[in-house]
């Protein structure tokens, strides 16, 4: 039996359903319903047979297609529902920000924004060369950044999320991965659960026979590297992470071993909980922002408290001077009246 259907995509994605029940080197069954018998034609790998069947039960010959019906309409809507829940967007949005360096990402599903992310980053990665000897190798170190243009795919869950960035025909990949779980919390002696969300993995998958930053790498391939049992950006649940500090990672690549550092700064991610689209809930600043807002106003306050020290100073001792004069003894001024004094 083959089957037919279409259904219409939304939001700007189409999903054209050719459903099939029988594959291309199967045989194929056609059925046609009499008022008291069944007549099929198969035809199959190159041959076709015409059969004949026994006059069917009439229950049959009235249940059969509603049989039929119904499992079309059920593979049509398990199929249609399949289909939107796969529904996803995802934007290189980097062009709208004021910084060249800073890139903005933004994952959206049923039309909805699941993830953004904003922030520039550069890697600084090893990689070997052969000396002039034509014996030895040397390490030389690539300096690479995210290009506007960049290529990027996103997966949102409840409880964990991903964002893929590639570019230079995938010479590059930069993969960041989130999870979302319960702490446990001590505050004032008391034990208090709260939920974060953190990211739990960093992945650069790179290829050093790209010649632009890999300048006559020795054995060029792909390579991977990661970080072990990482549990950074640690944020509230329902908030955005931000930080203009630079936060810097440390991955271990396939290559021998060899530690890639990722410098990620001017920040902003929120992988869960969107209320709005294309806006970040509450922002939660990192400790070194909070530190550094800290240094900045504190000369600023410790100036006032001086200030207010020096101005109530000079008041208690102009008030002094006041209560002195009118305490002292005031002398005549007939000068005649100094003898009896």
């Amino acid at each position: 039996m083959c089957v037919i259907g279409h259904a219409a995509g939304v939001a700007g994605t189409s999903c054209a359903l050719l459903i099939s029940a029988c594959p291309a080197d199967a045989d194929r069954t056609e059925v046609s319903l009499s008022a008291g018998n069944l007549r099929g034609t198969s035809a199959g790998g190159g041959s076709n047979a015409a059969v004949n069947l026994a006059p069917a039960p009439e229950f049959l010959s009235q249940t059969l297609p509603r049989i039929l019906k119904m499992e079309l309409l059920l593979l049509l809507s398990s199929l249609s529902a399949l289909c939107v829940s796969a529904e996803q967007e995802v934007e290189n949005l980097s062009g709208l920000s004021p910084n060249p360096d800073r890139d903005i990402f933004v994952v959206r599903e049923n039309g909805t924004t699941c993830l953004m992310a904003e922030f520039a980053v550069k890697f600084l990665i090893p990689y070997d060369v052969l000396a002039l000897n034509g014996i030895d190798l040397i390490t030389e170190q690539a300096s690479a950044t995210i290009p506007r243009g960049a290529q990027i795919a996103g997966k949102c869950g409840s409880s964990e999320s991903e964002l893929h960035i590639s570019w230079l025909n995938h010479a590059f990949t930069f993969r960041i991965f989130f999870s979302k779980e319960k702490h446990t919390m001590g505050s004032d002696g008391k034990a208090k659960e709260t939920e974060v969300w953190k990211i739990n993995k960093v992945q650069l998958i790179y290829d050093t026979s790209e010649m632009t930053h890999f300048i006559s790498a020795y054995n060029p391939g792909k390579h991977t590297a990661s970080t072990h049992h990482l549990s950074a950006l640690v944020t509230p649940a329902g908030r955005s992470f931000v930080c203009s500090a630079q936060q810097t990672l440390t991955l271990i690549s396939s290559d021998h071993q060899k530690g890639i550092t990722v410098s990620i700064y001017d920040i902003q991610i929120q992988p869960f909980d969107i209320k709005s689209d294309f806006v970040f809930s509450e922002p939660y600043k990192c400790i070194t922002d909070q530190r550094e807002q800290l240094e900045q106003t504190l000369p600023l306050v410790l100036g006032l408290i001086l200030g207010l020290i020096i101005v109530i100073t000079i008041s208690v001792y102009h008030f002094h001077l006041k209560l002195s004069a009118v305490q002292q003894p005031q002398l005549p001024r007939d000068r005649s009246l100094y003898k009896n004094m």
